[in-house]
């Protein structure tokens, strides 16, 4: 098939764009936003060798979607090596912890995805060779995927999802947008709705065979540090605001001082998505309490923890039980996994912006696991009434944690999919 108008725009465009991209990218390494040594990647440089055998690539943008790849890669044939890519350091080391815990680090390589000039991409693929690629959710970058297209290098698009808002936008460019999605040649989408859409904007060879993030593993938990502050707390009452964002923190301290009237010695533990934000968070308590899990402060009697390290979601999850997950309070949202704290028996509410998780949202919804509030007067009103009634408490966690256990065999089935792309 011959180039689409507007890809060879986007190719002169990124290509002109490529100095200012250059200076972006020392710019993000300043702000700590990319890891030192590695920034080549993101030009399509790397000086190890491809291991031989058959690779496969798969691309996803960040921490999400890598925690649901993890089981399609664990049941990959072993003799089949990964190259797998993402856009963000706070992936890169989530990584790090995980590859070696699921024993996976011997076959698979970490990589940052090259930003989509062309040049760099035609590095970046003329040194890895994958046999299959594969693109995790809505990652249509039109040169690494036009990329694979001129190489024949078979495309699946995984666990795909189309927003409302995505579709009206991709609808704009209806001859681009089949261009784009012909080039797949399958597409898993994460529900019939999804999977219509895309359908609708030319994919083809289009399934719905579930979401891969009701698969994923239970987020890991230190065992020794769980049980050291489970004692240190005691019997105080503890919520937790999960992957907050900015505009949410705010809200957070709001609630607290609202439950506190109640609950004086309630602990709450503010974990922000972005770890790094952790010492501006701190400056909004006033007259509460406040300690920093980074700077080896204690949980404050009456105040709020911020938990402001990286990959400890599980260990405060399993303290708290209720759970309030952000990214969804303010605009723009779009919310964050609400099956993560689901799947380990904790209460869950989300706020009004979820269009991220829709189909998480949907079924944990309709099991009775799910609350949604709007404001902190509403969000103290939801932590209130759990902390007054433990026996909903159990019910509703007992509820989501068996929601959030379906599609168990579908890691599985993707991988199967993955490996049968060859070549024509």
């Amino acid at each position: 098939m011959s180039r689409h108008p507007f890809q060879c725009v986007w190719s002169g465009v990124t290509a002109a764009a490529a100095p200012l991209l250059r200076r972006m990218v020392g710019r993000r390494l300043a702000r700590g936003k990319e890891m030192p040594g590695r920034t080549g990647e993101r030009f399509g440089i790397d000086p190890t060798s491809r291991p031989a055998g058959r690779l496969i690539w798969l691309h996803a943008a960040s921490v999400g979607e890598t925690v649901s790849i993890l089981p399609v890669i664990s049941a990959l044939p072993t003799d089949i090596h990964v190259l797998l890519t993402t856009g963000t350091v706070t992936s890169a080391e989530l990584l790090a912890k995980r590859l070696p815990e699921l024993g996976l680090s011997a076959r698979v390589t970490h990589r940052f995805v090259p930003l989509d000039v062309p040049a760099w991409v035609a590095r970046f693929l003329d040194h890895w060779q994958p046999d299959v690629a594969g693109f995790v959710e809505s990652e249509l970058w039109p040169s690494l995927l036009a990329g694979c297209r001129a190489r024949n290098i078979p495309m699946m698009l995984l666990n795909a999802r189309m927003s409302r808002r995505s579709f009206a936008n991709w609808s704009r460019l209806p001859g681009f947008a089949r261009y784009v999605l012909s080039g797949f040649d399958l597409i898993q989408a994460q529900t019939e709705t999804y999977a219509e859409r895309l359908r609708r904007l030319g994919g083809v060879n289009v399934t719905a065979p579930g979401d891969l993030k009701f698969a994923a593993p239970d987020l890991p938990a230190d065992a020794t540090e769980l049980a050291r502050l489970r004692s240190l707390i005691s019997d105080r009452p503890v919520w937790l605001a999960a992957s907050t964002h900015p505009g949410e923190d705010e809200i957070i301290f709001a609630a607290h001082r609202r439950l506190s009237v109640a609950h004086p010695h309630l602990l709450t533990i503010l974990v922000p998505r972005h770890p790094e934000r952790g010492e501006r968070i701190a400056r909004l308590g006033g007259d509460v309490p406040v300690g920093r899990r980074s700077a080896g402060e204690p949980p404050p009697d009456g105040g709020v923890w911020i938990a402001d390290t990286l990959g400890e979601l599980g260990l405060f999850c399993r303290l708290a039980r209720i759970v309030f997950v952000g990214r969804s309070l303010v605009l723009p949202g779009g919310g964050q996994n609400p099956l993560e704290p689901a799947r380990l028996g904790c209460a869950v509410a989300v706020g009004p912006h979820t269009g991220n998780f829709d189909s998480a949202i949907e079924i944990l919804g309709a099991a009775g696991a799910l609350a949604q509030v709007s404001d902190a007067a509403s969000l103290a009103v939801w932590v209130d009434g759990l902390l007054r009634d433990p026996g909903r408490l159990a019910a509703t966690g007992a509820a989501g944690a068996a929601a959030s256990g379906r599609y168990a065999d579908l890691p599985a089935r993707t991988a199967a999919a993955l490996v049968g792309l060859r070549a024509v």
